[in-house]
Parts: C-alpha cells; sequence; structure tokens
C-alpha cells in the first residue's frame, strides 16, 4: 500500500507549505500586532486633543464647570475630576458615574498607560490658569447603554486662575479600530488557504518539473534491469546540475558494470577451456586404464591431477580476490621471503636464482602466503623463458619495498607488456614453452600486488629479457 506523501514531490509541497503557512501565520501576527498598536495610538491621540480642548477652554480656566461645552458623543466621552475624586461635569455617557480614575483596565490591557512626555518625572500641579504638559493614557471598559465598551482614555491636568486643579479624562472609542483589525484579520484567514494552495501547486509543478530527468533515469534503468542489456545508457540532461551529474555517474556505473560482467564472462569462458583439456586428458587416460589396466601412465595422469589442481587453485585465488577479499595484516620481511622460496624450490629449478637484498627496510604488511604466491608464479616464468640466468633483488627506499625477478631471456616485446597480466593470455613462444600453463600466474601476481596496495609492472632487464618490478608499501617503523 502507497503510503501518503511517499513521493519527493509531495513532500517538497508539504514542506514548502508549512514553512510558508508559518511565515504567513508570524507576519499576520505581527501585522495586526502593529496595526493594533498605531490604531490605539491613533485613537490616543484623538483623546488627548479633546482633553486639551476641554482643560485649555476658557470656562474650565475660570472655574466655571458648569459651563463647559463637552461632546455629547458616545464615541468620545469627557469627565472633568478635581483633586479630591468629585467630578465636576462629565458628558452624557459618564454622567452620575464615579471618576474614570476607579474604572477598570480593559480585559485585554490595551496599550500600556505612562505619560507621553520624557523630561521628568515631576507631579506638581500646573500653575494657575494653565494646562500641564503631561499627558496619562489607557485603555478602560466602560459600560454604556447596557454594554460594555473599550476606550482610549487621555487625562490631561489644569489648574484654575482661582488656584484649584483639576483633571479632564477624554476617551476615544476603540470600537472602529476594532472593527478594522477584525477586517484585516478576515482578510488574511480568508487569504490564507488561497495563497497556500498556490504555493503548494507551484511547488509540486516545478518540483515536477525538476524531477523528470529522474523519473527518466528511473524508468530507463528499471528496463536495463529488465532486459538485463548492459550496453544501455540513461538519458543525460542538457543542464549542469545535480541530475545531470547523477546520469552521468549512474552511465559510469553502468559502463563499469558492463565492463565487469564481460571480464566474468570471458573468465568463464577460459576458465571452462582450460579445465576441459586436464579433465578430458584425464577421462582418456582412465578409460584406457579400464579396458587396459597395463597401459595407466601413472606419472602422465599425475602431471594432469596436479595441473588440474593447480588451475583449480588460481582460479579459486582469482575469485576471493574478485570478490574484494583482503589480504592479512602481517609483517612480511620481503627479503627473507625471497632467500626462503629460491631455497624451498631448490633442485627442481632449471637455473638457479641468484639473491641480493638489503640488510634492513625490506618489511612489509600484507599475507606472506600470497607473496609467496606472486614470487613462486614469477620465478616460475623467468624458469620458461630464461637462457642461463635469473636474478632476484630486493632493495629499501624510504617509502617502499622493491622486488625484481630478471631473466636473460628474449623479453617482452612493449606492445605487450600489459596483455602478459590478462588472465589466460599466453604469448607464442610461452604457449611452445609451457605445456601445462593456463596463463594466470602473472594475473594472479599483479592481483595480488594491488590487493596489497601496490604495483607490477614490466621492463627490460639490464642484460636482456624481461624484470618483474614489485613495489610495495614499507611498513612503518615501530
Amino acid at each position: 500500500m502507497r503510503r501518503p506523501f511517499a513521493s519527493v514531490r509531495a513532500r517538497a509541497a508539504l514542506a514548502a507549505t508549512a514553512v510558508v503557512s508559518l511565515a504567513l501565520v508570524a507576519a499576520g501576527v505581527l501585522v495586526v500586532a502593529v496595526l493594533r498598536h498605531n490604531l490605539t495610538e491613533r485613537a490616543g491621540l484623538e483623546a488627548e486633543v479633546t482633553a486639551r480642548t476641554v482643560a485649555g477652554s476658557q470656562a474650565a480656566l475660570d472655574g466655571r464647570f458648569g459651563a463647559l461645552d463637552l461632546p455629547d458623543d458616545e464615541d468620545r466621552p469627557v469627565q472633568v475630576v478635581d483633586a479630591a475624586g468629585t467630578v465636576l461635569a462629565a458628558g452624557d455617557d459618564l454622567r452620575g458615574r464615579r471618576a474614570v480614575a476607579d474604572f477598570a483596565p480593559a480585559p485585554d490591557g490595551g496599550a500600556p498607560s505612562g505619560r507621553t512626555d520624557d523630561d521628568d518625572d515631576d507631579d506638581s500641579p500646573p500653575a494657575r490658569g494653565r494646562v500641564g504638559t503631561d499627558v496619562d493614557r489607557e485603555t478602560l471598559a466602560v459600560r454604556v447603554d447596557d454594554e460594555t465598551r473599550e476606550y482610549r482614555f487621555a487625562a490631561v491636568h489644569g489648574t484654575t486662575y482661582a488656584g484649584r486643579t483639576y483633571t479632564v479624562y477624554a476617551g476615544a472609542s476603540l470600537a472602529d479600530e476594532q472593527a478594522t483589525l477584525d477586517q484585516v484579520t478576515r482578510a488574511m484567514l480568508v487569504g490564507l488557504p488561497f495563497l497556500l494552495s498556490v504555493v503548494a501547486g507551484v511547488t509540486w509543478l516545478v518540483t515536477r518539473r525538476a524531477l523528470r530527468p529522474v523519473e527518466g533515469i528511473r524508468a530507463e534503468m528499471a528496463e536495463i534491469t529488465g532486459s538485463g542489456d548492459l550496453a544501455r545508457r540513461v538519458p543525460e540532461p542538457d543542464s549542469r546540475d545535480e541530475i545531470a551529474r547523477l546520469a552521468r555517474t549512474t552511465n559510469e556505473t553502468l559502463a563499469a558494470l558492463e565492463r565487469s560482467v564481460e571480464r566474468q564472462h570471458r573468465f568463464v569462458a577460459d576458465a571452462s577451456h582450460e579445465l576441459r583439456s586436464p579433465i578430458a586428458s584425464m577421462r582418456t587416460q582412465l578409460e584406457v586404464a579400464e579396458q587396459h589396466p597395463g597401459l595407466l601412465d601413472v606419472p602422465d595422469l599425475l602431471h594432469d591431477v596436479v595441473r588440474l589442481q593447480d588451475l583449480a587453485a588460481g582460479l579459486l585465488l582469482l575469485a576471493r580476490l574478485d570478490a574484494g577479499e583482503r589480504p592479512a595484516d602481517g609483517l612480511v620481511d620481503l627479503g627473507a621471503l625471497a632467500r626462503e622460496e629460491v631455497a624451498r624450490r631448490g633442485p627442481a629449478d632449471r637455473i638457479t636464482p641468484a639473491v641480493t637484498t638489503a640488510s634492513t627496510g625490506l618489511e612489509v604488511r600484507g599475507s606472506r602466503n600470497q607473496l609467496a604466491r606472486v614470487l613462486g608464479n614469477l620465478l616460475d616464468n623467468a624458469q620458461r623463458h630464461a637462457a642461463t640466468a635469473i636474478t632476484v633483488t630486493v632493495a629499501a627506499t624510504p617509502d617502499a619495498v622493491t622486488l625484481t625477478v630478471a631473466d636473460d631471456g628474449h623479453g617482452v616485446a612493449p606492445a605487450d607488456r600489459e596483455r602478459v597480466f590478462e588472465r589466460f593470455v599466453r604469448l607464442d613462444e610461452a604457449r611452445s614453452r609451457d605445456e601445462g600453463g593456463a596463463g594466470l600466474g602473472l594475473a594472479i601476481a599483479r592481483d595480488v600486488v594491488q590487493h596489497h596496495g601496490g604495483t607490477l609492472t614490466l621492463a627490460d632487464a639490464e642484460g636482456g629479457g624481461a624484470a618483474f618490478c614489485i613495489d610495495l608499501p614499507r611498513a612503518p617503523r615501530r
């Protein structure tokens, strides 16, 4: 069952929509907060203008508070209170009420109350016949006509000519401001889903267009997997982005896989061909021996068995190397290994090799058995091609240990110096000299050396012939 949002397009659209929605909500909250502050301040300024107009009127300064011309608009309540808290005058909406200073703040708190001037904190009353410069503002809840409304009040202090202090409280209704805020909020809430739908749709389309080459790569890979045709390649877009690099890397991987499969096919075919000869020879001898026991050629049969055993061991080692088997991490002295291998072969060799080694610093890390197999294969090759002499030299450099096996044979032509390391490749001279060779010795030698982090190359020997040179990383001194 396909999970929801399983595709990259769906997840990208969902993520973009979520990010944009969070950004829009945060921006909307900020806009509403700023707008509320500005509208509240505007109402406070209107209330201050009204309060200063009343406080600075001639009737107020003369102390004739009953003659004050107060606004009768319910959106602009006004109240005049003396220093003792007695209401001296009030508009229709606040007539008969207690002093505004005793009212409770609005539930939402409104804007913080405080003076608008920053000159000082002097609370002394204004001089006679003057209106104070300070103003206090606060949002208060006032019940008018059985309905509680919020007002932004401004308080302005004054002193009559006779020395009597008073405070004028003037308010400005916040109903229009709240209506404006509600309208803006509704507009945002209505537009938010539409905007998010546009963002999700655009993200979906853009992501779909961007990922279209990926779908082409996936479809082609599926067809390649189904058909098994590794010669096919995935389409490479003209762009120079990550998808184009992915396509190129995929094609490089397919090319490497094709080469590997072809190599394995050749390996299997060559191995089958090489195994067929000794097995057929052994079967023929056994069938003859079954009919004529006296005609059984035991040495020849033993030679075929040994040849088959060596071939099977070589194939098994190559298979392990191809599978990525790492060599053992032992400490091997190549100088001692060379001397021991030459001594072990002893009388069986046609020519006794001359061994020359440095005294110290010839240690490398790896598998002793595999490195002995490499040296043995190189010595076997030298025995087949040498005329009169074979030399084994082991030397050290600061970073590597070099082992060279050279002979004085005819050597190898430059064009064939890489071919001799291919599997089941035997040059014409090798075929005439080697009756039992399968062309695996040098291939095994190079693969083992490469798995040990080294190189195996072929060059001309100083006195003519071939010189096989092994370079292996020198083991660090402890």
